[in-house]
């Protein structure tokens, strides 16, 4: 049967059991449009913008498990999606985003809203391609998911001109595929392994550090039996938080530049490191020669380019995490490690994670969302507020945390909870974000509202861009250039401490919430905190903003300086 590409496009879709699609139309993917109308299989969700499109496709697929998937016009539709592609991939999450583009006769002619799709994408995808030929695009298609889901997961981008789509040709669609030259690695070296467990099992000081890997696996109830069987203490990067239960005796805290003292001090003096998962980003490892010095390191990744990168390692082995974990589940042993846990116990009691201060403070904000739901999707955007969320949330197998980890992108938050709850109905969808990432896709209020998606929307309100704010406080001398979100023209510069002059907030966020048809509260006392939490929790028809009104100076703590080492933890605020 001969059909459009149109209207092979949706056949595909139906095909690789796509449940929702984030899509924006324009001229050039209009075609693509028009084959949907009508059909009921797919759920066609509208956002307001492409950027927040995609990061709503990405936080489908993160709490789903599913490859989210967007369709976009030519142009500046395309090029609006290159945030949200490389947030994506470096999180390794599965997107396959399809663009329109011009015919291919006009490819090249600096035609009307033409952009190089392929050029620009392809250093922030897994893969990217412009499909020239209508009998090329069912394989293409195909080609697209088993990429995005297999081996390390990725975005794939896949450009459609509007020849293609308009062109008629055979409506078979492939049920497998196999790509030459794409054959990743899933199973676990043996002889590798047994090297490893040599080094494990004679080690005096060992440290589990668990990365992204193991969430995006699912294999966290592994990892915990791991753990359990072997007695060693697990520390998590921030992407890898909640593969262990946090509440868990062997569970220490996050690492890196803003992780636990007892954490950091776990990594640097460590005899033996066995990481699962991780790219050993700088975030985490700070000054890169200090890095568990005195330790043997293994690393499991399922990307052969992460190993070795950063951080040279002792035993490589390349392998899907749950692979991984489950063939050292079967060689595992108790090992002797009482006196390093009771050092490890003793950092933590000497030094543990705890905010002090007289005011409201992110933790006791967070530490009410623990209490309050106890089965729940947790976005983050970027900033203090996630590194607050990350420091003190409490994560298990009820509750995930989604979060831009490699690109940190601010504005990721919002619609990523907006696509959280259209995957996941049934559960309680609550975002944390600041005043400043709040604003950057602050127009999804209106998606929200007409999906009815009961998202919470708990924003932190510090009046700065606060995590820059810090950094200039604590290296900088207080030059607060260009991050207080106050400011105004007429007030005086240079500013470097807010004071009781300050112009009021803008905008409103309450009134502007219930502009939009959302519901608004304001928090400024402990007391409130819980109250506003359950109103939110109630209102199952729209959404709710709640803005918790912090100290203006907050900070992170501990803190790494940049290029110091993890050992070199700054504890507390200078008077």
């Amino acid at each position: 049967m001969q059909i459009t590409g149109a209207d092979l496009f949706v056949k595909s879709l139906q095909k690789e059991n796509v449940d929702v699609l984030f899509a924006y139309p324009g001229g050039q993917a209009i075609d693509l449009f028009n084959a949907l109308y009508g059909q009921d299989n797919i759920e066609m969700i509208l956002p307001r913008h492409e950027q927040a499109l995609v990061h709503a496709a990405d936080g489908y697929a993160r709490s789903t498990g599913k490859v989210g998937v967007c369709l976009v016009t030519s142009g500046p539709g395309a090029t609006n999606l290159v945030t949200g592609i490389a947030t994506a991939n470096y999180d390794s999450v599965p997107l396959v985003c399809f663009t329109g583009q011009v015919p291919t006769s006009l490819i090249g002619n600096d035609a009307f809203q033409e952009v190089d799709t392929v050029g620009i994408t392809r250093s922030i995808s897994k893969y990217t391609v412009t499909v020239r030929n209508r009998e090329d695009l069912a394989t293409t298609i195909k080609k697209a998911f088993y990429i995005a889901r297999s081996g390390k997961p990725g975005v794939v981008v896949v450009d459609l001109p509007k020849d293609v789509q308009q062109a008629y040709g055979s409506d078979y669609y492939p049920d497998t595929i196999d790509i030459r030259g794409y054959k990743p690695n899933t199973s676990v070296h043996s002889g590798q392994m047994k090297k490893a467990m040599d080094i494990l099992n004679s080690a005096e000081r060992p440290v589990f550090l668990i990365g992204g890997g193991v969430n995006i696996a699912h294999a966290g109830p592994e990892m915990t039996k791991l753990a359990e069987k072997t007695g060693i203490p697990v520390v998590t990067t921030i992407m890898g938080k909640g593969a262990v239960p946090t509440d868990h005796e062997l569970y220490i805290g996050n690492l890196g530049i803003h992780g636990s003292y007892a954490a950091n001090s776990a990594i640097s003096n460590c005899d033996v490191l066995l990481s699962i998962g991780t790219r050993f980003n700088d975030r985490i490892t700070g000054k890169v020669g200090e890095f568990a010095k005195n330790a043997k390191i293994i690393h499991v990744d399922i990307d052969p380019a992460s190993i070795s990168r950063n951080i040279v390692v002792d035993v490589p082995i390349v392998a899907d995490a749950k692979n991984a974990i489950t063939a050292l589940l079967e060689k595992a042993e108790k090992l002797p490690i009482e006196d390093w846990m009771n050092q490890i116990r003793t950092w933590e009691q000497n030094y543990p994670l705890v905010m002090k201060s007289t005011h409201m403070t992110p933790q006791a904000i967070i530490q009410k969302i623990n209490e309050t739901f106890k089965e729940a999707i947790i976005t983050t955007d970027v900033g203090q507020n996630q590194l607050w969320a990350t420091q003190f949330l409490e994560l298990n197998g009820n509750k995930q945390m989604l979060t831009s980890g490699g690109l940190g992108t601010m504005g990721y938050g919002f619609p990523a909870a907006i696509g959280a709850k259209i995957g996941n109905p049934e559960k309680d969808v609550i975002v944390i974000t600041g005043d400043g990432g709040m604003q950057m896709n602050i127009q999804e209020m209106a998606t929200a509202v007409v999906y009815e998606l009961p998202v919470i929307i708990c924003i932190m309100n510090n009046g700065y861009l606060g995590n820059v704010r810090q950094w200039q406080e604590m290296f900088f001398n207080k030059r607060y250039s260009s991050t207080c979100m106050r400011h105004r023209k007429s007030c005086p510069s240079p500013c470097s401490s807010p004071g009781n002059n300050c112009p009021e907030y803008t905008p409103d966020f309450v009134r502007l919430a219930e502009s939009y048809g959302a519901k608004g509260i304001r928090v400024e006392k402990v007391e409130d905190i819980v109250p506003a939490l359950l109103s939110a929790k109630k209102n199952k028809k729209s959404p709710t903003v709640i803005e918790f009104i912090i100290e203006r100076e907050e900070n992170v703590l501990p803190i790494v300086p940049p290029g110091s080492p993890l050992s070199d933890m700054i504890m507390e605020n200078k008077e």
